[in-house]
Parts: structure tokens; C-alpha cells; sequence
């Protein structure tokens, strides 16, 4: 039973933590609980099948957490309408095991090869196990441990040199730092000892926290020019009119919207024109896609260089869903579908699109994918087993293509490079640093979150976009469905926002910023140190146990 309130403890103080309505100051003893359970179960319990007990009890810990923080996909709606419990049990559920698992493996090693070298392990392993969320087809970095102080970003600016992945690292030794201090004291009882790992303990959470103000008040961007963007959020709702209402009528609105907040109004009552008009992720056409083939004949991209012509030296970028149809001899990607009636090679995309007139549109492909819903994972392997199961709950049954590299957009008419972001990609630290190397000198996000209705889960996005902006050192012009639509500064700080629900247009001046910082150039090098400490962790056992027969 008492192991039991422990794990319970752990769960609820890692949920409370999390953005946008927890206190993040929790998360550095809030494993604790939880690695006192284990070492209880390890040392003192006389169940038999102790690695099962450690299962059992963090799997409880990590399901509050993970049911707490992401219980809003509830609001995902099936084709009928109805809302999708499978929506929100299998991530929940699925990535609790995964959660869990990883714990068992501390376990494991600790029991295996002592106390101080388990809690080595611990820290590796988790940090290698959030880089896997980056990178798998399972991906689910949305409770990676470095996201946690997204609102509360004045205490991590140093986020510009190790990244939310530093943040990981450093919230998960001060948890052992915390567990260790009261270790010691269980053991020894001597007050001398416990002073200085304490004063060591805190010393490592708040120095990061004053290093991290000192920058935060002093920092002052060094830029090579403004812009004028105008977001647009036309605020249709994603289950009854986005994708049902005509392709010309959702445009029409769009651009309506565009002219009528064409002028920006500056302080001493200056105005100027705009210079990038900003839509939402798959804002054209509605329903159906564009063939990338027809860009030139698209009567909807022939309507956007029409609205451009007459507002001159403007570009228009957003999100638009697209297709390629490929030719016979064409090479076709392993996400490319044929189409029986048409007896054709099709790839459809989720886009970013800008557009100048006179000009060939560019074209960027999302390339993180939404796992269930733009990406069927291991296509290979399940689909065999689950069918068409994925349809029936709202998903997919094939891929999304995707864009290999990142791609930025180059506007002929200033010094803006924009790195067109598209929704889930904005949670991937080292993945949108690729569009900074690429020359991007101001980050745009193009959103739909609606499909979770008014909850935590646009909320959380858009905090996460703030850990992006620090990363990065650059401005960030971020265009949503619903909302919320935001101008975010180098600092992280929302400048000028828009509320969710709201149909309008938010006008802004933003910074191009062309220095990179060394997160930018370093990217997660922290997780690959410490898959190597894995590789040597791992080596031990057996060199130990030669050692030990000599």
C-alpha cells in the first residue's frame, strides 16, 4: 500500500506540472516518489515477481500522467460524429506501457549492478527513450520532460544552447539528486552529509533558473530587418464546414479577410503595406486537394496572384492539401498509392505553399506526420493484422508523402527566408533547427487545431512553439484554423495573439534574425551522449563479471 500512494504521488505531481494550467516547479522531485517505490519493491519486498510489481506501479503513474496532460483527443470525432475513446485510450494507454517499460529496464540494471550506476542508467535511458519519440513512427514527443516549462519560459532560456532536450537532462538528475539526498539520509542519518547534498540538490535547480533571467532581461536581438505579416484565422469548424463547404467560398473568405487588414498601423500613426499574408494549415481548397501538376491552371492559386498584383511587393504563404500524379517512368515512393479506376501513381500531401505572382509556386511536404491519422506506422507490418481498422476510428489507412529536407521560402522583395512549419512539426526541437541551416530568418507555423475543440490541446501546441522560438533565437508568425494565432519573439514572449474561436486577421512586425545559436548547430547532442553512456553502461556487465572470475 505504501508503494502503492507513492506511484499515485509521482502520477499526480507529474500531471500538475504541465502546461498551460500546471506549475512546472513540481517536476523536479516528482519522479521521486516513484524511484522510492522501486527501490523499496528492490531491497525490502518480499513479493516474488518483483518486476512485474515495478511494472504495475509505474504503469499507473505514467497513465495519470499521460490521461491528465493529453485526456483533450477525447474530443477527436469519428465520421459519425460521435467522439473517439480509442482516440484517446490507445496513445494514453500505449505510451504508458512504453513509459513503463523503460522503468523496468532501470530496474533491471540497478539490481543488476548497484544503486549508483542504476541511477546512471535511468537518466540514459530516458533521454534516449524521448530521442526515440523524435524520430520513430510511434512518435509522441508531447510529454518529452523538457516541454514543461513552455509557459513558463523565462527560467529556460538556455534552451538556446542544450535545447528541451537539456531541459530533460536536467530536470531528470535533479530528481536523482533529490532521490539520493534522501537515500543518504535513510541510511546514515548524518546531518552533515544531508546539508550538503541538499545545498548540492538546490544549487542545480536554480542556478540553470538565474543563469536563464540574466539572459532573459540583458538579451536584445541583433536583426537584419522587419517584416509586416497578417495571420489569418478564418475560424471554420473542421467537422462541419472546413472541408465540406465549396473550394471558392472558403477562398473568397480568406482573402476577404487578407485586404481588410492589407495595412499595418504603426506607432505615430505610420502605415505600411503588408508584406506576407499568412494562412492556416490545409486552408484551400476544402474539399479534395490540388494537383501539383496544375498549379499554373489552379483557378484558386490564379486567384491569389490576382489578390497579390493589386497589393504589390506582397507574398502569400499557408498550408493548402495537394496531390502529385506520377508518370509511368517516373521512380514512385513507398507512400505513393495506385489508383485502380484511374490506373494511376498518386502521392497526396499535407503542404505549405507560397506564392508570388509571375512566378512557379514553391511547394514544402509536412514531413512529421500526425501517427493513426496522416501516417499508418509500420505500414508493413500491421497493416496485414489491423486492416482498415485505423478508417473506422477516424485515421488513415496509408501515408502521407513527404518531403525528405527541410525547404525555406526566399521572398524576392525583402530579406525574409521563412521556414514553413507545418502543426505537428512544431514540437520537434532539432528538426526545425533544419530549416535555420537552410537560411530560415523567421519561423512561420501554419495550424489547424480545432479538431480538439476549445481544450488543452491547442494550448499546449502553441507553448510549445515559445521552447522553438528560444531554441532558435528567431521571431515566429504562427497562423491557426480556430486559433490560436500568435506573433511569439525571440524570447519566447507572445507579442500580440489571437483567441481561439475568433474569425479575424492579426497584423504584426517581426524580426529576421540570421545568427544561428549553438543549439541550432549542435542539435539533441546531449541524447546521443548519452546512448553512448548506454553502449558503455551495457558493456559493463559483462567486463564486470570478468573482472570479478580474475
Amino acid at each position: 500500500m505504501k508503494n502503492l500512494i507513492l506511484a499515485l504521488i509521482s502520477g499526480v505531481l507529474l500531471a500538475i506540472c504541465w502546461p498551460t494550467y500546471g506549475i512546472p516547479f513540481f517536476i523536479f522531485f516528482a519522479w521521486v516518489p516513484l524511484l522510492m517505490a522501486e527501490h523499496n519493491i528492490a531491497k525490502f519486498s518480499t513479493v516474488k515477481k518483483k518486476k512485474l510489481a515495478v511494472f504495475g506501479l509505474s504503469y499507473l503513474t505514467f497513465l495519470i500522467w499521460n490521461a491528465v496532460t493529453t485526456g483533450w483527443l477525447y474530443n477527436s470525432q469519428l465520421p459519425d460524429g460521435s467522439k473517439s475513446l480509442l482516440a484517446v485510450l490507445f496513445p494514453v494507454l500505449t505510451n504508458s506501457f512504453f513509459m513503463a517499460l523503460v522503468f523496468v529496464f532501470y530496474h533491471l540494471y540497478k539490481k543488476s549492478q548497484g544503486t549508483y550506476a542504476g541511477l546512471v542508467f535511468f537518466v540514459a535511458i530516458w533521454m534516449c527513450f524521448e530521442k526515440l519519440h523524435l524520430v520513430w513512427e510511434f512518435t509522441w514527443p508531447w510529454l518529452n520532460l523538457g516541454n514543461v516549462f513552455a509557459d513558463y519560459h523565462q527560467f529556460v532560456q538556455w534552451y538556446d544552447t542544450l535545447g528541451a532536450t537539456g531541459g530533460s537532462f536536467w530536470i531528470l538528475v535533479c530528481n536523482v539528486l533529490v532521490f539520493y539526498t534522501i537515500r543518504i539520509w535513510e541510511a546514515g542519518r548524518i546531518r552533515k552529509s544531508l546539508i550538503k547534498n541538499i545545498a548540492m540538490s538546490v544549487a542545480f535547480i536554480v542556478l540553470p533558473m538565474i543563469i536563464s533571467l540574466i539572459k532573459y532581461y540583458s538579451y536584445s536581438p541583433k536583426t537584419i530587418g522587419t517584416i509586416n505579416v497578417t495571420m489569418l484565422q478564418p475560424a471554420l469548424d473542421p467537422y462541419a464546414e472546413k472541408y465540406r463547404q465549396d473550394s471558392l467560398t472558403i477562398e473568397n473568405d480568406l482573402l476577404k479577410l487578407a485586404s481588410e487588414n492589407s495595412i499595418i498601423k504603426l506607432k505615430g500613426n505610420e502605415n505600411q503595406n503588408i508584406d506576407l499574408y499568412l494562412s492556416p494549415e490545409t486552408s484551400l481548397p476544402g474539399p479534395g486537394s490540388i494537383s501539383e501538376r496544375g498549379f499554373n491552371n489552379s483557378l484558386l492559386i490564379n486567384n491569389i496572384k490576382n489578390f497579390l498584383t493589386q497589393h504589390p511587393k506582397s507574398v502569400f504563404a499557408g498550408g493548402i492539401s495537394s496531390y502529385y500524379v506520377y508518370k509511368e517512368d517516373e521512380e514512385k515512393p513507398s507512400t505513393a498509392s495506385y489508383l485502380d479506376r484511374q490506373g494511376i501513381w498518386v502521392d497526396e500531401y499535407n503542404s505549405a505553399i507560397q506564392i508570388i505572382p509571375n512566378q512557379q509556386p514553391e511547394v514544402y511536404h509536412k514531413a512529421m506526420l500526425v501517427p493513426g491519422v496522416e501516417i499508418f506506422p509500420y505500414i508493413n507490418f500491421f497493416k496485414p493484422i489491423l486492416g482498415d481498422v485505423m478508417m473506422d476510428l477516424g485515421g488513415t489507412t496509408r501515408s502521407l508523402g513527404v518531403s525528405e529536407e527541410r525547404k525555406v521560402f526566399a521572398n524576392p522583395y525583402n530579406k525574409s527566408v521563412i521556414a514553413p512549419i507545418i502543426c505537428y512539426e512544431s514540437i520537434y526541437g532539432e528538426f526545425v533547427t533544419d530549416y535555420v541551416k537552410k537560411g530560415a530568418n523567421l519561423l512561420t507555423i501554419v495550424t489547424n487545431d480545432s479538431w480538439w475543440g476549445y481544450s488543452q490541446g491547442h494550448k499546449q501546441l502553441l507553448a510549445y512553439a515559445k521552447l522553438r522560438a528560444i531554441e532558435t533565437r528567431r521571431d515566429i508568425a504562427r497562423a491557426a484554423n480556430s486559433g490560436i494565432s500568435a506573433h511569439i519573439n525571440s524570447r519566447g514572449d507572445i507579442v500580440e495573439e489571437l483567441p481561439y474561436g475568433y474569425k479575424g486577421a492579426l497584423m504584426a512586425k517581426v524580426n529576421l534574425i540570421d545568427k544561428e545559436t549553438f543549439y541550432t548547430k549542435s542539435g539533441d547532442f546531449l541524447s546521443r551522449i548519452c546512448l553512448f553512456v548506454i553502449g558503455a553502461l551495457l558493456l559493463f556487465i559483462p567486463g564486470r563479471k570478468y573482472l570479478a572470475r580474475k
